[in-house]
């Protein structure tokens, strides 16, 4: 896709904690104003209608479809892409749990599931693995890494638990 000539005030974008003025389409997608304008590849573009998972992002700590979502639409609220869960070079636990638990194969929806995955535990829903099944049920595999996928959510949640408990 070409760069956009429009002139104007842009889009604002916090992205990974970093601030972004995008000259784009109103028409133009979160998802493609990631890879296209920004160059943050690992949000995949899967269906692009939102029905597999693979472009899913976290905008003010909420799971959002990046092809479904305008850029225009989240100007000003912070976008958080499997770029951005690393902190200072230290993977997010659900990142080390998929690794532990071979959690992929091919690794193309791999970052859509890490990033619904930590969604899944923020919003307290691995109590059971019919749960986490069931959150994590828009998120698409097609090499069928499920059961290790449900195993890696299961025990990020449990190390975030007592990461927790012992912060306190």
């Amino acid at each position: 896709m070409a760069k956009s000539s429009i002139t104007g005030a842009g889009v604002r974008l916090r992205i990974n904690g970093s601030d972004h003025l995008l000259q784009i389409e109103p028409r133009v997608t979160l998802l493609d104003a990631l890879r296209e304008y920004v160059h943050l590849n690992g949000t995949k573009k899967g269906c692009d209608q939102g029905q597999c998972g693979a472009c899913t992002v976290h905008v003010d700590g909420r799971r959002v479809l990046a092809c479904l979502t305008l850029a225009s639409q989240v100007e000003g609220l912070s976008i958080t892409t499997i770029e951005g869960l690393a902190v200072n070079g230290s993977l997010h636990p659900v990142q080390e749990a998929f690794i532990r638990h071979d959690a992929f194969q091919c690794g193309y929806c791999t970052p859509g599931q890490i990033m619904s995955a930590v969604a899944c535990i923020d919003e307290g829903r691995t109590e059971s693995d019919t749960s986490i099944r069931e959150y994590m049920s828009g998120n698409l595999c097609r090499c069928g890494a499920y059961p290790h996928i449900v195993a890696a959510v299961r025990e990020a949640a449990q190390a975030m638990e007592s990461d927790r408990g012992r912060a306190r």
